[in-house]
């Protein structure tokens, strides 16, 4: 599975395609699931652009991606940065009217396990985020169920962030690429992924070893060779290419 993250916290004085407002969002959203995404995730902006868990935002921003692309899946993040305060995160969920049909939760944040269960109380897929080694044994300490497992190399360094990702995926409770795959008794499916100059050597990576991935102007603003890239489908067609789907 290919996901497009579409924007992430970055702003148009980083890359002038970086879509923000709902419109932009699902034009986007609509370009990249005809290039062959199947699921997409954004972080949806108030007026001022600045990213929001409050239910208006995240209703326009849903209901604009779903009436460009029905059936699409969308998700969104619920990282602290966005609402520091963990009782104010729950809060929110609990008030959203229109449902993302999965959500991110970083698995080292305080409160982490309490999203996770709102989430999952209102029926939204977990995708459970992991940046380092420590987060997996915080992750095995839920009570709450996760959908997909994210496997998130944040170092800049290639080299690196390719040992943290073995590192991390030899960590989790299921054995061998194939069930890390298709999930299993023990661990849901993973998607692997990195940041920065990291993005295409782990993405590589994930192709390799079967593993769901992503790309999109949140991860990187270049293509493989160090090129400027245009937009997000740009990004999509170049990762379709590498061998993701």
């Amino acid at each position: 599975m290919l996901k497009a993250c579409l924007n992430g916290g970055r702003g148009r004085d980083e890359h002038p395609a970086v879509p923000l407002a709902p419109v932009e969002l699902a034009a986007d959203a609509a370009r990249c699931a005809a290039l062959g995404v199947a699921a997409v995730h954004v972080h949806p902006r108030d007026a001022t652009g600045a990213e929001s868990l409050r239910p208006d935002v995240i209703t326009d921003a849903l209901t604009a991606i779903r009436a460009a692309r029905p059936g699409l899946a969308i998700g969104v993040s619920t990282g602290a940065w966005i609402e520091p305060d963990p009782g104010a995160r729950v809060a929110a969920i609990r008030a959203w009217r229109g449902l993302p049909d999965f959500a991110s939760v970083n698995a080292r944040e305080e409160g982490a396990e309490a999203v996770a269960a709102v989430l999952h109380e209102r029926g939204v897929m977990v995708e459970a985020g992991l940046w380092m080694v420590d987060a997996v044994a915080a992750y095995r300490r839920w009570r709450v169920p996760a959908g997909r497992i994210l496997v998130e190399c944040m170092a800049e360094q290639p080299a690196v962030a390719l040992a943290d990702a073995a590192r991390i995926l030899a960590a989790l409770p299921a054995a061998g690429g194939d069930a890390r795959r298709t999930g299993g008794d023990d661990t849901p499916p993973v998607l692997l992924h990195a940041e920065g100059p990291a993005t295409w050597p782990v993405l590589a990576e994930a192709v390799r070893r079967g593993l769901h991935t992503r790309i999109g102007l949140e991860d990187t603003l270049q293509l493989p060779g160090g090129e400027p890239v245009a937009d997000n489908a740009a990004l999509v067609t170049t990762a379709l290419a590498a061998g993701a789907h």
